[in-house]
């Protein structure tokens, strides 16, 4: 599971990550609301912890931005403001659970753990993976992007799949041919190239956003650049 704190004070953050880390998890920091949204589009997080005040976006323009993306995903609000009106802001803005400073971290655990087990239920109910603006449905084998239906192949579907799954990280030829056609590359053939062309003129080309980007000389990378 991977946590992203958003938190501006350096000592409570890494204070937040040390405890989270030695409970078994995976956790990143961003000091400031536009760090952390820029990291959104390159890594999917299970559970993100935001401070209300933070430099660049506030925490609550940042979490109704999240939920935006993906509904599912849990947003537990920090905050030293604790007066029943200002966590009914954070409910408003999309907050699952709102936690006041200051805090024992035995407690924010506790509800961190909550937060993953609804979370969890939920993706097995709805089984869909989100990037950007660009959401693909397992179940039902349907991929949208904004308000458009996209038509896929049964090929083209477990390519995208796999880029979605791994998002932000560079893919080569042969990473892309063992796992969605299940074959060792065949360095002479242009298979995955016609593709991953195919898939471009799918889901990126009437859109301003790319999210299919070539690395030179390694091969594919996955979300906004």
């Amino acid at each position: 599971m991977k946590i992203l704190i958003v938190e501006d004070e350096p000592k409570v953050a890494s204070f937040i990550k040390r405890g989270l880390e030695e409970a078994g998890y995976i956790a990143e920091i961003a000091y400031d609301g536009i760090s952390a949204e820029k990291l959104t589009h390159f890594y999917t997080y299970n559970l993100f912890i935001l401070d209300v005040i933070i430099p660049g976006i506030s925490g609550l323009d940042l979490c109704r931005k999240l939920k935006e993306k993906n509904e599912n995903v849990p947003v537990l609000m920090l905050t030293a403001l604790g007066t029943t009106d200002d966590k009914l802001m954070g409910f408003d803005a999309g907050a699952d659970d709102y936690l006041v400073k200051p805090f024992e971290f035995r407690e924010l655990l506790a509800r961190v753990k909550v937060l993953l087990r609804k979370s969890e239920a939920l993706s097995d109910i709805s089984n869909k993976l989100f990037v950007d603006d660009l959401e693909l449905d397992l179940d039902k084998k349907l991929a949208r992007r904004g308000d458009s239906s996209i038509e896929l192949t049964a090929r083209e579907f477990s390519l995208l799949e796999y880029f979605m799954r791994n998002k932000g990280r560079v893919l080569s030829r042969n990473d892309i041919a063992e796992n969605v056609w299940d074959i060792d590359f065949d360095f002479g053939t242009n298979v995955v190239d016609v593709y991953v062309n195919f898939l471009r003129k799918k889901i990126d080309k009437d859109f301003t956003k790319k999210l299919i980007h070539t690395k030179v000389g390694f091969g594919y990378i996955f979300g906004e650049q």
